[in-house]
């Protein structure tokens, strides 16, 4: 639960840095601020995506002969 939660964090920033680098492109904010920013909250959004789907191993029973 807490793993969609912070999805759905990161997933709402990475919105909101968009709408502000559509700013960005329109002049009104400076765009060498809103460009890392776009690309920091959707690293962080693949990055958490990414962990849920993560290997975890096989079980400690399976290995023993």
């Amino acid at each position: 639960m807490k793993k969609r939660i912070v999805l759905c964090v990161w997933a709402a920033a990475a919105i909101a840095a968009f709408f502000l680098n559509l700013l960005g492109l329109m002049r009104l904010l400076p765009l060498w601020a809103t460009m890392p920013l776009l690309f920091l909250t959707l690293l962080g959004l693949v990055a958490s995506w990414n962990r849920r789907r993560q290997f975890k191993g096989f079980s400690s029973k399976r290995l023993r002969l």
